[in-house]
């Protein structure tokens, strides 16, 4: 059964988190109603601005949050640890995607290799080209879009209603979203999908990425992932 989660029952960490989260969406909009899409695209939404580096930085949290709930089911099964060693793998995967691995940040130079296939000459992944196929509006477009939502909206409908599902989920060490979360990614999703600017979608990744930050923290099955 969904519950609003009441303010007073909101950790510290949760009050800055949905601050800051809740205050992009609302930059976001008022940039879009003013018309000052092109400040929005070279200012607050820049490349390595405020909102790419803080989506880094929280993914980088999350990764770390990760380890500690890895150190913390030791005990509890050898599958429940490396599954979420490996997901704090994955999060600090996409924390060094997000600033090109400090490509611009220690001004170094990307190899043949990026500067062949790589759409933007940088250091990562998700701008490479196979063949005529782009990554980033591949694997890392459209459909990653999508598994998020599923993650953060469908999940925990399911978890809450289908037993076998929400057992398999905790065996996984697969941390669930509560209430809360799923009013922010809602919330998120609607601001995305009305604002027409170019790089709307930093604004998604870093909501995205407080998000995960507060999920890994307290999740709605927090005694049997971390």
């Amino acid at each position: 059964m969904f519950r609003l989660t009441d303010r007073s029952n909101l950790s510290h960490a949760d009050v800055v988190l949905f601050g800051l989260g809740y205050a992009t969406l609302i930059f976001t909009v008022g940039y879009y109603v003013t018309g000052l899409h092109d400040e929005f695209r070279t200012g607050f939404a820049i490349e390595d601005g405020p909102v790419e580096w803080g989506t880094a930085v929280c993914l980088l949290l999350s990764s770390l949050v990760l380890l500690r709930n890895a150190w913390a089911l030791r005990g509890r099964g050898a599958l429940a640890v490396v599954l979420t060693a490996f997901y704090a793998l994955a999060f600090f995967f996409g924390a060094g995607e997000e600033i090109s691995w400090g490509y611009r940040l220690f001004d170094w130079e990307a190899s043949e290799f990026f500067r062949q296939n790589n759409a933007q000459g940088e250091t990562n992944i998700h701008n490479l080209v196979v063949g005529d196929v782009k990554l980033v509006k591949t694997l890392f477009g459209s459909g990653l879009t999508l598994a998020i939502l599923l993650y953060l909206l469908v999940l925990p409908l399911v978890y809450a209603r289908v037993g076998a599902l929400a057992r398999l989920a905790d065996r996984l060490a697969i941390p669930v979203a509560d209430t809360r979360h799923m009013i922010l990614a809602l919330v998120a999703t609607v601001v995305i999908v009305a604002v027409q600017m170019m790089t709307k979608w930093e604004s998604y990744e870093f909501v995205f990425s407080l998000l995960t930050v507060s999920i890994f923290l307290r999740p709605r099955n927090a005694e049997k992932v971390t």
